[in-house]
């Protein structure tokens, strides 16, 4: 029998290197990510049935920080899902370590529920905010994180490859230096003005304009 020259192949060795199988799963978390951000929408019960048009529209207009993050979130989410979908698309093959990666940026996703729950209910607070802010860090992170791994390990196809690296550690790094300069500003504007600014700029990642200055980022 015939073996192999060098160290032998650990099990290790043979796992993640399917790379379908992290679109599926991927699809699969983002999916429930953004059902779940919904939940967060709750319309209080009324008291009695003796409710009128004025009370009803008082309990929807303080509904309307919940609405204001879970769309931001939902925008938030479609924005990563098609990043990394960008980044998966260009893979001509994968690893375990590519993998683990994107499980952790994955991680990251389900975190977002939970983050969206915390800025609605308590957006005038800065921790809130804060947590918030750390979440997209997180998933930028993993995301860019994925990319260097996947360029150092030869993962992506050749075509293309130079190409797709410059324009998404571009967007990755741009955005989360505005992500961070929106959030900063809370130490000298109400929250509020953080959350509005983190909207705009995902609105913008969302229409992509070819506007001169603002295509670029």
């Amino acid at each position: 029998m015939n073996q192999t020259s060098g160290a032998k192949r650990r099990l290790a060795d043979l796992s993640g290197t399917n790379p379908d199988r992290l679109s599926g799963i991927s699809d699969g978390i983002f999916a429930v990510g953004m059902t779940l951000l919904v939940l967060g929408l709750v319309v209080p019960a009324a008291q009695d049935t003796g409710v009128t048009e004025a009370q009803l529209w008082d309990v929807l207009q303080k509904l309307a920080p919940h609405v204001l993050v879970y769309t931001m979130s939902f925008m938030t989410l479609g924005i990563f899902w098609l990043g990394q979908g960008t980044q998966l698309s260009r893979l001509a093959r994968s690893d375990r370590n590519f993998m683990w990666i994107h499980l952790v940026f994955l991680f990251s996703v389900t975190l977002v529920p939970f983050s969206t729950a915390l800025l609605a209910n308590y957006y005038w607070l800065k921790v809130a905010l804060v947590e918030y802010w750390l979440n997209i860090v997180v998933l930028g992170a993993t995301l860019f994180a994925g990319l260097l791994y996947g360029l150092r390990a030869n993962l992506f196809q050749e075509e293309g490859k130079h190409e797709m690296s410059y324009l998404m550690r571009g967007r990755i790094l741009i955005a989360q230096a505005l992500y961070a300069v929106a959030t900063l500003l809370s130490l000298v504007f109400p929250t509020w003005v953080s959350i509005a600014l983190i909207f705009l700029i995902q609105l913008n990642y969302v229409l992509a304009p070819r506007i001169p200055f603002l295509h670029r980022f």
